[in-house]
């Protein structure tokens, strides 16, 4: 009996210890361990088809990231290549296949509430998130980012950093500032007053026939934000929440109707081709013939994310070495009772992440387990920066300098943007200024770096006067979306060409006409779905300068 009561308390006494220790054990990377069996986990990484560069998911750097973090842990990480301008399709593929990425991610918050109300995204415990990666989950309590991880009352995202999410200071379109000149201007337009009589004294002039790149818009995300009234009333703000999206286009709604007219009389004034509806206009999210055009010395305008190492712009200049070129004017589109010069801010987030519902308990840790590694100063830089004397050199304040460099070691599109967005959107050095200084692209006749600046505070501007917004996040899956989301797609496509191409006296009738059949065909039930989660306190709310 004493021997049997002796290993009790041995057996208790080892128990305890070992709760202890777990208890004592460290948080994060200092807690890890390689796994004993090898661990495979795939991670999307967006293909935008741009020539020159590497393959996005067999690269220098994609095995650097094998031989710095995978091997160490025994963990296998491949890269899944999915196409920028068909991201819905290539997951859709990869679901039905059973071969869903461990990890799932997307800037739109539509998207990924439609893969974890479909059952593809599997929920998650948040406490145990941080418990192996720390870092990454105190960067979302400093973000404010807690509020957006759940969805119809579970949890099933992180999220990443989007820096100066108030303005879309990446993107900037570049005119031609030789074409401007050229017909009087000495400056960029800053209304759509000037923009019309710049643009039409430039065909009159016979700097081109079809000064404007137009084709058929492949994303479901309509550009009307600057059509819109401000501030916006109680009534707007509701409208808002029906139609504000990334994921569904807002056709039957009056800023929508504003832009489409806008267009038609360009149409006529002859500055799109004829044609131009045989073409996609992606908006700089991929090579199309929109870009094409631009690089040929065939349009005034392109627009596209800056980064060191821009290929359409290298090209243009090629093409055209004589050209000058400029930023437009964040206020050239403002016109009266038409524009308000209103902006879509960016969401307060960058990529929302979630996991496969196939992904095992150690798929699942190994795949936080990278993000942690990633988001590690020492890590970023590197995949951020690359090969000192190579792809970067150190300024005199201490900061990378990138260099133009197309050896083994070449930075992938934006400065490796689309694998590092699994920490933030945009890359961050130091101060705005310095971040730009470093994003700026290099390699060209003209630096940009003082206009992107400038850029930046003219938008920062009018984030400041309120008109700087961005659409409604839901807490619960709008369930018509996913049902309906394609077709309403498809439709606006074919609104589009008809609506831009009419008799400018028919068009009244038509968007009165397509507005039903858009309604008719599954819209009015995500309008009255949303309108609904609105009403219950369900979606985010608009910011207060913007009423």
């Amino acid at each position: 009996m004493k021997k049997l009561v002796s290993v009790l308390l041995t057996l208790c006494l080892l128990m305890s210890l070992v709760a202890v220790a777990a208890a004592e054990a460290p948080a994060g990377i200092e807690g890890w361990e390689p796994f004993a069996e090898r661990v495979k986990i795939t991670v999307p990484v967006y293909d935008r088809s741009k020539a020159g560069y590497p393959a996005v998911d067999d690269n220098y750097w994609t095995k650097w990231i094998q031989e710095n973090f995978g091997d160490k842990y025994n963990i296998d990480v491949q890269y899944v290549a999915i196409p920028r301008g068909d991201v819905m399709m290539k997951y859709s593929t990869l679901i039905a296949a059973k071969e869903t990425p461990t990890i799932m991610m997307e800037y739109d918050y539509p998207k990924v509430a439609q893969w974890a109300n479909d059952g593809a995204m599997q929920v998650i415990d948040l406490e145990a998130f941080a418990k192996v990666a720390p870092t990454f989950y105190q960067a979302m309590v400093d973000n404010n980012q807690l509020g957006y991880t759940d969805i119809n009352g579970k949890t099933y995202f992180v999220l990443t950093e989007r820096p100066y999410y108030n303005t879309t200071f990446a993107f900037a379109t570049f005119v031609r500032m030789d074409w401007l000149r050229k017909v009087g201007y000495d400056h960029v337009p800053a209304n759509y007053t000037e923009y019309v009589d710049a643009i039409n004294k430039m065909i009159e002039a016979g700097l081109t026939k079809n000064p404007v790149g137009a084709g058929i818009p492949t994303s479901a995300y309509i550009t009307n934000f600057g059509f819109r009234d401000f501030p916006v009333s109680d009534e707007g703000e509701k409208e808002w929440a029906m139609h504000s999206s990334l994921g569904t286009p807002g056709f039957p709604w009056y800023p929508t109707k504003r832009l489409l007219q806008r267009a038609n009389a360009e149409y006529h004034m002859g500055w799109y081709s004829e044609e131009f509806d045989l073409d996609k206009n992606s908006s700089g999210m991929a090579t199309d013939q929109t870009q094409t055009d631009f690089i040929n010395g065939l349009t005034y305008s392109y627009g596209g994310y800056i980064g060191t190492n821009m290929a359409w712009l290298t090209a243009f200049y090629e093409n055209n070495p004589d050209a000058e070129l400029a930023l437009a004017s964040p206020y050239g589109g403002v016109e009266e009772g038409v524009n308000t010069g209103c902006i879509r801010a960016d969401n307060p987030f960058g990529m929302i992440v979630g996991f496969s519902n196939l992904a095992t308990e150690d798929q699942l840790k190994a795949a936080w387990m990278l993000m942690e590694w990633m988001i590690q100063p020492e890590n970023l830089f590197v995949l951020e920066n690359g090969v000192e004397g190579k792809t970067y050199e150190l300024g005199e304040d201490g900061l990378p300098r990138m260099l133009e460099y197309t050896g083994e070691e070449m930075m992938n599109h934006n400065n490796n943007i689309d694998m590092t967005c699994l920490v933030h959107a945009s890359k961050k050095v130091g101060t705005i200024e310095q971040t730009i200084a470093q994003m700026s692209p290099v390699g060209l006749p003209q630096d940009f770096t003082q206009a992107l600046i400038d850029n930046y505070y003219q938008l920062k501007e009018i984030a400041d006067s309120g008109k700087a917004y961005s659409d409604p996040v839901f807490a619960v899956a709008i369930e018509s979306e996913s049902e309906y989301s394609a077709t309403l797609l498809s439709l606006y496509q074919e609104y589009y060409a008809k609506l831009v191409k009419c008799d400018p006296a028919e068009f009244d009738g038509l968007f009165d006409q397509f507005s039903q059949e858009f309604l008719d065909a599954g819209y009015q039930e995500i309008m009255d779905e949303r309108l609904a989660a609105f009403e219950a306190g369900q979606t985010t709310r608009l910011p207060a300068n913007a009423k």
